[in-house]
């Protein structure tokens, strides 16, 4: 077990409070090199087995994925532990003590890919509405590989003072995209533009959409996220990981493997 509590905190008072008030809060240039290094490299694989999959099932879109266009690669973790070194690195404990308190599961992580394609833009949900209506908050880590612009399909927020709304709502999936859409309002959100190594930091009940990838190249983002529970489905079976990290506020989890 390792004690992180007396390390001073990257995250302010403001940031909590905003957090608290509006379920968000953005951290610039936070990743360490080394741990921005190690995500990047893991990334391609990830891809070329979706492509790999898609290409043996004969199909140009699989889930949420798209050929080329968009990827979204779940549960990473389980499949190259050496993750463990960000995941549950001092920087991911600090934002969940911030966030959700001094008990943390890693509950899923993911690469979002966005290939440079107009047709990569993803829809207005909130996180937790892709499990179910009565879903407890969790944190989702919008963790920037790359520079993110608005023209390379940057993460749009809605702040919950802009849409009035701090629950989950009911989602309606999209036919074509299989996207889980949540708000159809005139909302533009607020966009995040900041640099690679940096962080949105989320609650699962905000409401957020990315535009299209209008580069040449891609857009890499890893997200991890966070619950204070074990996370279930409707029908009250697990879904995602349960990953102990923090108890009481300490760090329970290995950095390596």
């Amino acid at each position: 077990m390792s004690t992180l509590t007396d390390s001073p905190s990257l995250i302010t008072e403001q940031q909590k409070q905003q957090f608290r008030e509006e379920g968000y809060f953005v951290l610039e240039r936070c990743v360490p090199d080394e741990h921005l290094e190690l995500l990047r490299a893991n990334c391609q694989g990830f891809i070329d087995a979706a492509d790999k999959e898609m290409t043996a099932q004969g199909v140009d879109r699989l889930g949420l994925n798209a050929k080329g266009k968009r990827y979204f690669n779940a549960h990473c973790y389980q499949k190259s532990p050496i993750m463990g070194k960000f995941l549950f690195s001092d920087l991911m404990a600090d934002i969940c003590r911030a966030t959700i308190g001094s008990e943390a599961n890693l509950f899923w992580d993911q690469y979002v890919v966005k290939g440079p394609d107009k047709d990569s833009a993803f829809s207005w949900h909130q996180d937790s509405g892709y499990v179910h209506i009565d879903c407890p908050m969790y944190v989702t880590c919008w963790v920037t590989l790359d520079d993110v612009t608005l023209e390379n399909g940057t993460v749009y927020l809605l702040p919950y003072s802009h849409v009035g709304i701090r629950s989950v709502v009911n989602h309606i999936p999209d036919p074509r995209t299989n996207d889980m859409v949540g708000y159809f309002g005139r909302e533009p959100g607020v966009a995040v533009t900041v640099p690679a190594g940096s962080i949105a930091v989320f609650s699962s009940y905000v409401f957020h959409r990315s535009g299209p990838n209008l580069t040449n190249k891609l857009r890499r983002v890893y997200l991890p996220q966070y619950a204070a529970t074990v996370i279930r489905d409707a029908k009250g079976n697990q879904k995602g990981q349960a990953e102990p990290f923090l108890r009481n506020g300490e760090r329970v989890a290995a950095l390596t493997t």
